[in-house]
């Protein structure tokens, strides 16, 4: 797990970006209907923003914070252009969203904490 984690760390930029993509992607495709997932539309919101949040909160570069902030206004832009792909636009979607970038914060953190040997060897 911790080689992983060092992983995560070191190659973050990639992670962001392919995360961001495939949100993107997957938030813009024109859809007839939503395919039937478990679990809640908010969930997978969540999950998706968390998973876009950890790597850059787990390597914590520069101004780490204006990323989450600017991960926040791109799902808000996606919301709002949603409408014009045959998408529904919410602003309850926006606000799992925000909550999914907490989540990533919260869980970078608490891993940094716990594994402290992955700051040593990530640098």
């Amino acid at each position: 797990m911790i080689k992983l984690l060092v992983f995560i760390k070191m190659n973050w930029v990639a992670f962001t970006l392919f995360t961001l993509a495939v949100i993107t992607t997957l938030s813009l495709w024109p859809l007839a209907k939503l395919p039937s997932v478990p679990g809640t539309d908010k969930t997978h919101h969540i999950i998706a923003y968390t998973v876009l949040m950890f790597p850059t909160a787990l390597r914590k570069p520069d101004k780490w914070i204006i990323f989450g902030l600017l991960f926040i206004a791109y799902s808000g832009a996606i919301e709002l252009l949603q409408p014009y792909v045959n998408r529904y636009g919410e602003w309850l979607d926006l606000a799992a969203n925000a909550m999914g970038v907490v989540c990533g914060l919260i869980i970078a953190a608490l891993t940094n904490y716990f594994f402290p040997e992955i700051s040593n060897r990530s640098r």
